[in-house]
């Protein structure tokens, strides 16, 4: 399993149609083969970041969907970046059912 997690920073003004542009990005990532979870979200408490979540079968599902990466209204828009790519070799569940 891959996760890649972290966030981005973008003016607090621009969040909102920051993210308004994430949906059809959202919509076709929870779409994709290989894709177990993907989630592009505001933060609660810092008004200027975003919360990137994602979680895959296998890192060539990851690369299958990735492409291009954002397009240029989006990055210029990123003021900075933290997101991390995972290897996951073992997992646990925390709410005790099978699935997760």
């Amino acid at each position: 399993m891959v996760i890649v997690a972290g966030h981005i920073t973008v003016e607090p003004q621009q969040r909102e149609s920051y993210l308004a542009g994430c949906v059809a990005v959202v919509e076709q990532a929870r779409q994709a083969t290989g894709c177990l979870d993907f989630a592009i979200t505001a933060d609660l408490l810092d008004p200027g970041r975003i919360n990137v979540f994602e979680r895959w079968e296998t890192r060539a599902a990851v690369e299958a969907f990735r492409g291009d990466g954002p397009g240029d209204d989006q990055s210029n828009a990123i003021l900075a970046a933290s997101v991390t790519e995972y290897d996951v070799a073992d997992m646990r569940s925390l709410t005790g059912d099978d699935a997760a």
